[in-house]
This record gives structure tokens, sequence and C-alpha cells, in this order.
């Protein structure tokens, strides 16, 4: 998961569109971020075989979430019916 005070190798403006996108899996992302999982700066504990379809999971997850939001944001003010 992305942060940005870990420094994964880039700087922290690359880190920032992944970040919000984790951000938008909502609750998980504060509870991870609050227990240090899956923050990890090494990339020897996060090389598993399914970790980067874990990680794209739950980015297209967030951002997912992010369309929904707006999607009920629209038909709320009644531009889309």
């Amino acid at each position: 998961m992305f942060d940005l005070s870990t420094g994964q190798g880039s700087s922290p403006l690359l880190q920032l569109p992944p970040m919000i996108a984790n951000l938008g899996t909502g609750i998980l992302y504060i509870v991870c971020w609050l227990m240090g999982v899956g923050f990890a700066d090494d990339p020897s504990q996060a090389a598993r075989a399914t970790f980067e379809y874990g990680n794209t999971f739950l980015l297209i997850a967030g951002l997912l979430n992010y369309l929904t939001m707006l999607d009920a944001f629209d038909i709320a003010v009644g531009r889309k019916l």
C-alpha cells in the first residue's frame, strides 16, 4: 500500500495518485495504516507470488469506490436520472 512517508524508491509526488486510490478503499486503508500492515519498505517482505495482483485489486477497488460516490452524487443533485 502507498503512503507519502515511506519513500519507496520514488518521489512523494509519484506516490500521491496511488495513495489517493488506496484511500478510496475507506476504513480498510485507515486500519492498515494504523496497524502498520502492508506498508513495508523492504520489497523482499512483499515479494509474494500474488503481491502485484492484490495491490492492483486494492487500487482499482478504491477508484471504483470514487466512481460510485460520484454517481450517487449525480443522482442526488438530479443530473442523472
